[in-house]
């Protein structure tokens, strides 16, 4: 069985570039999506869609 450190599809934490501190946790596959993620979401404590970037 594969250790949870070298999984190919790893649990990681998405922040608000807006400073409000609010995350989203998601999945990603680490062979097609090598670098940071950044994704457009809801933040309710700005009440607005922002950018969200991958954190380590």
């Amino acid at each position: 069985m594969a250790s949870k450190s070298s999984d190919i599809r790893p649990v990681i934490t998405m922040r608000s570039t807006e400073g409000t501190g609010f995350t989203y946790t998601t999945r990603k596959n680490r062979r097609n999506t090598p670098d940071r993620l950044e994704l457009m979401k809801y933040d309710p404590v700005v009440k607005k869609r922002v950018i969200f970037r991958e954190t380590r």
